[in-house]
């Protein structure tokens, strides 16, 4: 059969210099190329955009008022296109209403074998469903959490009643000698001998009343349950009714708790009720995916077959891209983005569509080396069912499985939208082009590490699956956390770690600003320094040089463009006919600052700027800028279009001048190419010089052999993980044959 190919003529989006390709149609093409070479432009600006804006067309202009539009990329044709699936690293919201079983529709499957299957009889499927009225608790609405009170704050256990156990500052001090003077309790007896009911009676007793001893008389009094007392006193009233500095006092032992009627499992009693294999839907969405597969299996109703068949293909997708130590209940705004991206992937694996585009971005986030292979065989998998696969990868173990590879480059921005190599794997190996050359490269551990200054210790760390953690991290030095996906690094570091060291600056991958009136200048602080400069210079007030203040184009309020709505036909974007997109009324665009207006210092890269101002700010931070290899970007470019791995490089910069911190950096080669490995090697090595501590949670080997320190998570992900492997340096890690990650760093 003749090859078919996606042809490209004449691409200008973005960076991209009016290149022209051919992208073989049902064949696994994988995009390499420096970080803002261009590649995300051919891929998803001109692609994915034009394939997705024709697929639209489709639609009637009634449904098509409720999609996303498209205007067309600029480029000459884009021909021979397929039906695309596009799969993101976006998180997945949803709040949390959404879980892991709700986004992969095995929830709704899962519902209907109980509504079918479980005893007692409920009702329909619905009637299982946290989302619905029917099925949702009626306490808590299906959240499953309430607003209530943090308990461990009013008792201590090691306490009696005698020797002041309950204290509660918001109580007035008769009130607290209540509990002790109502005669239930032994008082000298420690709470954490109470049994389950003098607990109960302690913390939740409803009013009644009792006999106290008063000033010599007794009293009749009504006796409440400490918690009890306090939310009626606190929450369930009106905080209109409540005096600022009493909300003030109340505030910190108020949070979100366990929903006392259903305990956390969202759903009505009638539901909880209903049972299969002695266990409630609850419970079984509360297992990780091997377990609940096995306990399926047992299940031999005639009628649960077609259900359990379903069931069954789709959790095994699940392990399958190794994800199997999640749980169905786990909310899909806990997941990182790589294990949101492989979610969604299995939204396809049992799809029967062919000929389909399958377009990813750097599906190997979040994966470590041991199952990048599982990630390679979902990829063949889809080719092999006569599919085209376009991927965009910075990882060689995934890059190997290319049918067909281009590299773009040769470096980022105005440097960068050429293709310097199309073909196979071998190809590129021999090729003289920078992706070429670091793919033959490898990292030696390194020959001497740092000795550290101190630790931070963390103590008993029982989060998600960390079982009783208990870990010293060193300061003054590099320490690396590593382990599976799963394995419990997260757990450990964001949920345990920076709770106990709030004064850690975390760089993650989060958005840094989705407005278009935000950019780099703006974020790094460059931009109040360039306008004062602006000022000075010319006499005038330094609002002017604003375009979101004093300075904006009156026409377009400083956005640069003017946009149409049309209905239900495409929306028309067209650059202000007044400040021609410059974003500046016109009188400002006349003073300027040696020889340059405003307008053209944000249209500078960060290496233009830093040549053109000489200012010890301004150049400090624009060299903060270049030093994460962000030099390419403009001063102007809006935060909105940055990467994932670009968002994180900015935070960073604009972390890089403080001294004596803790850094804690999550995946930060995510998105960047193996040459600028090497360069965020060098500013994590800065960082530790300067007197910081830097903790990276990472899976890529480079980084590994670099660190003075690991923390091996593991052994496994799930119930098999949330232990501490290994605590070494690198060297010492070599041979541990209990970590899965020792055999990937001695394979150079």
């Amino acid at each position: 059969m003749m090859q078919e190919y996606i042809e490209i003529r004449g691409a200008r989006e973005n960076n991209l210099r009016d290149i022209s390709l051919r992208v073989p149609k049902r064949k696994i093409t994988i995009f390499t190329g420096v970080s803002g070479s261009g590649k995300s432009s051919i891929v998803f600006d001109t692609i994915a955009t034009e394939a997705q804006r024709q697929l639209y067309e489709n639609f009637t202009m009634f449904v098509r008022n409720f999609l996303p539009r498209y205007a067309p990329p600029h480029a000459e044709a884009i021909e021979n296109l397929s039906m695309p699936i596009v799969v993101d690293q976006k998180r997945l919201g949803g709040g949390s209403h959404s879980t892991v079983g709700t986004i992969t529709d095995i929830a709704p499957v899962l519902r209907l074998l109980y509504s079918r299957v479980g005893q007692p009889h409920v009702g329909y499927s619905n009637a299982f469903s946290f989302n619905d009225p029917q099925g949702m608790c009626p306490e808590c609405s299906g959240l499953g959490k309430k607003m209530g009170v943090i308990a461990d704050s009013f008792v201590d256990l090691d306490k009696s009643l005698n020797e002041g156990a309950v204290q509660v500052p918001v109580f007035a001090a008769w009130e607290n000698s209540m509990y002790p003077g109502s005669g239930l309790f032994d008082n000298d007896k420690k709470l954490r001998d109470f049994s389950a009911e003098e607990m109960d009676l302690l913390l939740h007793s409803k009013p009644r009343k009792v006999k106290m001893q008063f000033g010599g008389g007794e009293m009749n009094v009504t006796y409440q349950g400490v918690i009890e007392k306090f939310t009626k006193a606190f929450i369930k009233r009106d905080l209109k009714t409540m005096s600022e500095r009493t909300q003030k006092r109340v505030a910190p032992y108020i949070g979100l708790q366990s929903c006392p009627l259903c305990k956390g499992a969202r759903l009505s009693q009638a539901a909880l009720h209903c049972k299969i294999q002695g266990k409630n839907i609850a419970e079984l969405s509360a297992l990780e995916i091997t377990e609940l597969i096995s306990i399926l299996g047992a299940i031999d109703r005639p009628v649960a077959g077609p259900m359990l068949v379903t069931l069954r293909e789709r959790l095994q997708h699940l392990v399958d891209i190794g994800l199997d130590y999640l749980s169905l209940d786990r909310e899909t705004s806990t997941l990182s983005g790589g294990e949101s991206q492989r979610i969604k992937m299995v939204k396809h694996l049992s799809s029967s569509l062919v000929d389909v585009m399958y377009i990813f971005d750097e599906p190997s986030v979040g994966l470590h080396p041991r199952d990048v292979h599982r990630l390679n065989d979902l990829l063949k998998k889809l080719r092999d069912k006569g599919n085209t696969v376009i991927v965009v990868e910075h990882d060689p173990d995934v890059i190997k499985v290319a049918d067909h590879i281009v590299d773009v480059g040769p470096h980022a921005g105005k440097r960068g939208g050429t293709i310097m190599f199309e073909g196979t794997f071998d190809a590129l190996l021999t090729s003289d082009t920078l992706t070429g050359r670091h793919m033959k490269q490898t990292t030696p551990i390194k020959k001497t590490f740092r000795s550290s200054t101190g630790a931070l210790a963390v103590r008993h760390a029982r989060v998600n699956n960390l079982h009783d953690v208990s870990v010293d991290i060193p300061t003054g030095i590099l320490t690396v956390v590593t382990g599976v996906a799963g394995s419990g690094k997260s757990s450990l570091i964001h949920h345990v770690f920076l709770k106990q060291h709030p004064g850690a600056v975390v760089i993650d991958q989060s958005a840094v600003g989705t407005s278009t009136r935000s950019n780099p200048a703006t974020y790094t602080g460059i931009m109040d320094d360039v306008r004062k400069a602006f000022a000075v210079k010319n006499n005038v007030s330094a609002s002017l040089f604003s375009f979101n203040s004093e300075g904006a184009c009156e026409k377009c309020q400083g956005a640069g463009v003017l946009y149409t709505d049309l209905a239900f036909l495409d929306g028309v974007k067209v650059p202000c006919d007044v400040c021609e997109g410059k974003r500046f009324k016109e009188e400002v665009l006349q003073y300027t600052f040696d020889g340059k207006s405003i307008a053209d210092v944000l249209a500078m890269t960060m290496t233009e700027a830093s040549d053109f101002f000489h200012q010890k700010e301004i150049q400090k931070k624009l060299q903060a800028l270049r030093d994460v290899g962000l030099d390419y970007l403009t001063l102007g470019q809006p935060l909105s279009t940055l990467s994932g791995g670009e968002c994180q490089r900015i935070k960073l910069a604009s972390e890089l001048h403080k001294k004596g911190s803790v850094y804690v950096l999550d995946e930060p080669t995510t998105g960047l190419h193996m040459s600028d490995i090497e360069h965020l090697l060098s500013i994590m090595n800065r960082l530790v010089d300067a007197g910081n501590t830097v903790i990276v949670i990472e899976h890529n080997v480079s980084v590994m052999r670099n660190a003075d320190w690991i923390i091996d998570m593991g052994p496994d992900g799930g119930h098999k993980g949330g232990r501490v492997v290994f605590e070494g340096t690198p060297r010492e890690l070599l041979g541990v044959k209990e970590s899965i990650t020792s055999g990937y760093l001695e394979s150079v």
